[in-house]
């Protein structure tokens, strides 16, 4: 995602990993999140998720799932995506369906500010503009720091050809 916001390109996620990050540096008027938060899912979490009552509750949802466990869009191959069906219904860790009316409502703000160029432009420009501290160089200066426990060191190499480098030449 962090490279899509250096180009300019405009996230719909949730609120965790990078665009946590990114929602720092950007502003939240400038990338579209759904879903639950940290505490949202502990409460579901507490109470125990059951995929089937976000499936059984919601008629666009129920839907969906049907037509790709059906093979609505694999015909001829009506299988495929047995798996992911069987996942989302029985253990789904990620808690997906619940996010799902989010979503949707996240996924109509996206469209609606497509709709409005100026908008659209002026969020993909505030991304290129806020992007700099995902550059490579403070990456991974901070991880020669943080990480490998050593101090970057920006002295400049010598060129391979010039006099005083280590390079032989073939003779």
């Amino acid at each position: 995602n962090m490279k899509f916001m250096l180009n300019g390109g405009l996230t719909i996620g949730t609120l965790d990993g990078a665009n946590v990050e990114m929602a720092e540096e950007m502003g939240n008027d400038n990338i579209f999140i759904f879903g639950m938060t940290v505490d949202d899912v502990e409460v579901v979490q507490a109470k125990g998720y059951n995929a089937y009552d976000y499936y059984n509750n919601c008629p666009e949802l129920k839907q969906v799932i049907d037509m790709i466990k059906d093979g609505f869009f694999t015909p001829g191959n009506e299988n495929e995506f047995k798996d992911v069906v069987d996942l989302l219904l029985g253990n789904d860790r990620f808690l997906t369906l619940a996010d799902y009316k989010s979503y949707i409502a996240a996924q109509d703000e996206v469209s609606a500010t497509y709709n409005n160029t100026s908008k659209w432009a002026e969020m993909a420009i505030h991304n290129i503009a806020s992007s700099g501290k995902f550059s490579s160089d403070r990456t991974i200066a901070e991880y020669a720091r943080e990480i490998w426990g050593i101090e970057p060191d920006y002295k400049k190499l010598p060129h391979p050809h010039e006099e005083g480098s280590k390079e032989t030449s073939p003779e």
